[in-house]
């Protein structure tokens, strides 16, 4: 699930470009024409909103799992601007809603009636970020508000097609693991490194943190090798263990303080240390946990805003990587950011 599309929106010629870059995704998913209709029309109304409303942004597609349960991969669309925000969220989604003129008022709202899944965050004077996902079968109301214990949002250097990062999480009974992989450079090599340990990971999710990095060392020998961080929460203990080698970062939240976990050094494929570290940590109910890998910014500042964390991870994750890059700071390499969420957050899209 390398491939990765991301369009600039700052001018009406990229909605068809927007629109292209979905029909591509639900290609490369395997998605029915049915379900390709509905990603292009989700995309459409989201680029579109993106010139009406916000004065510009971008676009992001990703190939993810379907939600727990379900067969084959699905279409993650972003939305993310830096526009003036939407004083009422609630109300833009209600069909008839506008402030453009002469806007019907349904784009908002047939995204959320057409999208497998679909999540918004928006804060007046700072912008928006909306999340949308086409799985190959249609849900129910409910399957489109429901959020997931994980999301996540990947993009390249340059824009490029293939992407060195990779995340990916498991449920195996009652142990759910998050791994975020970062392929050594980037390009097409770098994301067969990280694909190969996304592979692995579906392979070892029963297994402990240490144990699923010392098997995806073996694995990933044959590839450049990764940086490769691994959460795992035991939801009967309420413990969450980490380890990680390499050069990524994660982040805790409990309460109102956030915690550094810092992985150990190495590459996971060709130099693995001898021991790795895993810290273990009591996993509360307000838990957050944020792992990214090395292109996003270093000082990057957590989100603090109450209404955000309680929505769903991919929202919190798309956030976060708006927040953190600017046109007069790009995004120096591929870059990741994976949210794992202790409690399912407020039923709020």
């Amino acid at each position: 699930m390398s491939r990765v599309w991301e369009i600039p929106v700052h001018d009406s010629t990229r909605v068809r470009d927007v629109r292209i870059a979905a029909r591509e995704a639900c290609d490369e998913a395997g998605l029915a024409p049915p379900r390709t209709a509905i990603a292009e029309l989700v995309a459409t109304e989201l680029a579109t909103n993106l010139l009406k409303h916000a004065g510009g942004g971008r676009m992001v597609a990703n190939l993810v799992a379907c939600p727990a349960g379900g067969a084959g991969t699905s279409v993650q669309l972003f939305s993310l601007d830096n526009g003036p925000g939407i004083a009422d969220v609630d109300a833009a989604l209600r069909d008839g809603h506008s402030t453009a003129p002469g806007s019907l008022g349904a784009g908002l709202g047939s995204c959320l009636r057409s999208a497998g899944a679909f999540h918004l965050y928006s804060l007046p004077g700072r912008g928006t970020v909306a999340s949308a996902r086409i799985d190959p079968e249609p849900g129910g109301r409910g399957a489109r508000t429901a959020q997931l214990p994980a999301g996540g949002i990947t993009v390249s250097l340059g824009q490029a097609e293939q992407c060195g990062d990779a995340w990916a999480w498991v449920r195996s009974g009652r142990l759910l693991t998050l791994l975020l992989a970062d392929g050594l450079g980037h390009g097409p090599k770098a994301a067969h490194a990280s694909t190969a340990a996304v592979t692995e990971l579906r392979r070892t999710a029963h297994l402990p943190p240490a144990e699923i990095l010392r098997l995806l060392h073996t694995a990933l020998r044959p590839t450049r090798g990764a940086a490769v961080t691994v959460a795992q929460v035991d939801t009967e203990r309420a413990e969450l263990s980490f380890a990680g080698v390499g050069n990524a970062g994660a982040r805790l939240r409990t309460g109102d303080s956030w915690t550094s976990l810092v992985p150990h050094p190495g590459i996971v494929g060709a130099y693995f240390p001898a021991h790795v570290p895993v810290h273990r940590v009591p996993w509360h109910r307000d838990s957050l946990l944020v792992v990214h890998s090395d292109g996003l910014p270093s000082r990057w500042i957590p989100p603090e805003d109450p209404r955000l964390l309680a929505l769903d991870p991919s929202v919190v994750a798309a956030a976060i990587l708006r927040d953190a890059g600017s046109p007069a700071r790009p995004v120096r390499d591929d870059t990741s950011v994976a949210v794992l969420a202790a409690r399912p957050p407020d039923q709020h899209p």
